[in-house]
């Protein structure tokens, strides 16, 4: 049964960033939710099923107050608005993750919950599949307690290439070689903090990168720590790298256990880690689903796509 509900907003200035440029924003929740809008000046016209119209009412509502709030709004900010009122959640921008380029907000619920454990947890693992914000939180995270002076340093590593980090036959030195594998945390960084301050942060050591056989031996004292990929781990591997968390210093490890590159006998340091040390006190593990990935809308069908058919197998 079609109805129809009509949202008044009281800022007429507002209102036009909220309808966005020839009403993009407004095509855009029409799209994602099955409603029909008709703005009429300030008013808006929601036309559709009972929960449609209630997920994009809510979903204006949470724009039309960020904006209140001095914040822009850009599409994927329209599309984390419909995605919080779908799942019955308030908009989860709030304050955000302050960096020197940008503030970093969540947006979905299991992102707002990953941000949560970040900021209470010693010791995190991110489970999930890509596009889903892992890695990028985590590194948002990391940028902001570097610039406040609550930790000294960020490290960010990942397996090279495979858990073996064979990387003898590929061209250049050492740095050549394992930068295409580590190209993704640069580009988070980049994001986040201008690129001389970069480097100049990481000739200072402020900022180091590096695969993973580079933290055998080490103590990781006053740091923000970060294991990327790590479902390309071996158990061993993984028992080091967890093991080098010092004094004053954050770890999170990041990875989608369906995305393995090991040897199909070989076992995923990181699915072995969440057996293990799922009850161990001080550990928080979150999991990230289809419904989280901020990419775009073809990555959220696709990995669902995946899991359906991996779930058929099973069977």
């Amino acid at each position: 049964m079609s109805v129809t509900k009509r949202v008044s907003f009281e800022d007429n200035a507002v209102v036009a960033q909220l309808y966005g440029h020839h009403d993009s924003h407004l095509v855009r929740i029409e799209a994602l939710t099955g409603a029909q809008l008709n703005a009429r000046g300030n008013q808006l016209d929601v036309t559709g099923e009972a929960e449609e119209v209630a997920i994009a009412s809510k979903a204006l509502t949470g724009l039309y107050e960020r904006l209140k709030r001095g914040l822009s709004v850009e599409m994927a900010d329209v599309d984390a608005a419909v995605r919080f009122a779908r799942n019955g959640a308030d908009n989860g921008d709030g304050e955000g993750i302050r960096t020197r380029r940008r503030t970093v907000a969540a947006r979905s619920p299991g992102q707002r919950t990953y941000l949560q454990a970040l900021s209470e947890r010693d010791m995190v693992f991110a489970l999930g599949p890509a596009g889903s914000g892992k890695t990028y939180l985590a590194v948002a995270m990391g940028v902001s307690l570097l610039l406040a002076g609550k930790v000294e340093r960020i490290v960010l590593s990942r397996p090279a290439v495979e858990a073996g980090e064979r990387l003898g036959f590929l061209p250049g030195d050492m740095k050549e070689k394992i930068d295409p594998y580590l190209r993704p945390l640069y580009d988070a960084l980049h994001d986040m903090i201008p690129a001389e301050q970069i480097a100049h942060r990481m000739e200072s050591g402020e900022i180091e990168i590096a695969p993973l056989a580079f933290m055998r031996g080490r103590t990781l004292a006053h740091c923000f720590v970060i294991l990327d990929e790590a479902q390309n781990t071996t158990p061993m591997q993984m028992r080091m790298f967890l093991t080098r968390l010092g004094e004053g210093s954050r770890m999170v490890i990041t990875g989608d256990p369906s995305q393995t590159d090991l040897p199909n006998n070989q076992r995923s340091g990181l699915t072995d880690a969440v057996d293990t040390l799922g009850d161990v006190p001080g550990i928080r593990f979150v999991r990230l689903t289809s419904q989280d990935v901020v990419r775009h809308d073809l990555v959220t069908r696709i990995v669902e796509a995946y899991d359906a058919r991996d779930k058929q197998a099973k069977r």
